[in-house]
């Protein structure tokens, strides 16, 4: 199953606005290279967990991956053909924030040409600009 919290206080959430830069999460924290977004946007469970496994594939289980992000932001949405009013449409899917500048993966205990090549398979499954840094 994807990524979701096991509970919220409240069911639906307002959207709210996206800010541009990321202040905090701008460094390696565990492992030894990462991929840091270059720009603002959201980024869905099921997106997160198609690069963690394209990344895993790459990296054949050896090393350490850490996802960065976790999507705590529900989105709801109403069926099609239903008229105006009624309230808000039911959670379809859970997505996470990300600011430019924002670490989304690290890697250690692998080499770098290895890492590289898995992390550029993973970039593909995202909807955003990324790079590769160590």
């Amino acid at each position: 199953m994807f990524l979701q919290p096991k509970s919220l206080k409240y069911k639906k959430l307002k959207k709210g606005k996206l800010k541009k830069l990321e202040q905090k999460s701008t460094q390696l924290k565990f492992g030894t290279i990462g991929l840091k977004c270059t720009q603002s946007g959201v980024i869905t469970a099921r997106q997160i967990e198609s690069a963690r496994q394209a990344i895993n594939r790459k990296i054949n289980r050896k090393g350490k991956l850490w996802i960065r992000i976790y999507p705590n932001l529900p989105v709801t949405s109403k069926p099609s053909e239903v008229r105006m009013g009624k309230g808000k449409g039911s959670v379809s899917h859970w997505v996470s924030r990300v600011r430019a500048g924002q670490v989304l993966f690290e890697l250690c205990g692998i080499d770098f040409y290895i890492a590289n090549l898995a992390f550029n398979t993973g970039k593909a499954k995202l909807p955003l600009k990324t790079k590769i840094f160590k």
